[in-house]
């Protein structure tokens, strides 16, 4: 007992030494780290759909942050566009499977070569996904059309 009163000790003054806190009753202190910088806005699949305005504006907010933040090449988003393009021309009952496999493709492809502008597509690609609505799969053909397009 005499054992675990020093080590408690010896862990606080470490820690004041160090210029932490201790740590109360052993409670976590989760909340007290460093907040991550905000990454891309959120594309609203909903204002997507509706307003070629919105889509256009996407775009060119997503090409811009990829000249800002990424190396990615033309290829590897011409390569992301023709498995989009692949994925909509499946048969309905096959569609959400292979946007879904695609969700993954995009995730691979962004943690791979570090692509960190094209979250928001994936989160986009998400949405679109659980809707499962074939105009949200058009829109969403679309704005990446755009987005290869407007990088060229």
């Amino acid at each position: 007992m005499a054992e675990v009163q020093q080590e408690t000790k010896s862990r606080e003054g470490r820690s004041q030494r160090e210029g932490r806190q201790p740590k109360e009753g052993g409670a976590d202190r989760r909340e007290e780290r460093r907040s991550r910088p905000e990454g891309p806005p959120e594309i609203d699949l909903d204002k997507l759909i509706s307003d070629p305005l919105y889509l256009d504006n996407q775009a060119h907010s997503v090409v811009s942050r990829m000249r800002d933040m990424d190396s990615g090449t033309k290829s590897q988003l011409r390569r992301l566009y023709n498995a989009v393009r692949r994925a909509c021309r499946a048969p309905e009952n096959e569609r959400q499977q292979q946007f879904v496999m695609l969700r993954a493709r995009l995730a691979y492809t962004i943690a791979r070569h570090s692509l960190r502008s094209l979250d928001a597509l994936e989160k986009l690609l998400l949405q679109v996904t659980r809707k499962n609505d074939p105009r949200g799969y058009e829109r969403f053909r679309d704005l990446f059309e755009a987005i290869v397009a407007y990088n060229e």
